[in-house]
């Protein structure tokens, strides 16, 4: 593929519903949770949908897990799937042909209501026992980040990130 560079295909722009979130590898998780906290909180949506392809599936899962601890009674009904993606290639040299490939890229739907959803779905989750969940203003908003005492800073060690 170093003779091939991929064509950019305008995205067919499909109209979502306001409800409707599309998580993606580069958007950050913060605001994915705000915004849907607001929809549910604050806008009186009964329903959030969170949607992912590929690489994005594993954050979708952490965004709901996260939304399902700060809001209370969330019904939540999973779905997984499949597409394939075309991919057109067009060649950086003379004499060769363009090319297709097809990917099989794997999909997930998590809807989150707090009105009850079909119970007999394989993917339905019932909502958090109470002692699970903790509301959002109970949640310190101080970026991700321990805030350590005089006596328990770690010590970093060698180059690289800082970790916990």
């Amino acid at each position: 593929m170093d003779r091939y560079q991929r064509v950019e295909k305008p995205k067919a722009e499909t109209p979502i519903n306001e409800n409707e979130i599309r998580i993606t590898t580069q958007g950050r998780m913060r605001n994915y949770i705000t915004y849907a906290t607001t929809l549910l909180q604050e806008k009186g949506s009964n329903e959030i949908v969170l949607k992912a392809m590929g690489r994005a599936i594993n954050k979708t899962v952490m965004i709901a897990e996260l939304i399902k601890r700060r809001i209370a009674d969330l019904h939540q009904n999973t779905s997984i799937g499949s597409t394939d993606i075309t991919d057109t290639w067009e060649p950086l040299e003379e004499g060769l042909l363009p090319l297709e490939t097809t990917r099989h890229v794997s999909m997930i739907t998590i809807t989150l209501s707090k009105k009850e959803l079909d119970t007999s779905s394989t993917g339905y989750q019932p909502p958090l026992p109470a002692d699970q969940v903790k509301p959002l203003n109970e949640f310190e908003d101080d970026g991700g980040y321990y805030d350590y005492g005089e006596s328990d800073v770690p010590h970093a060690q060698g180059r690289g990130k800082f970790v916990l």
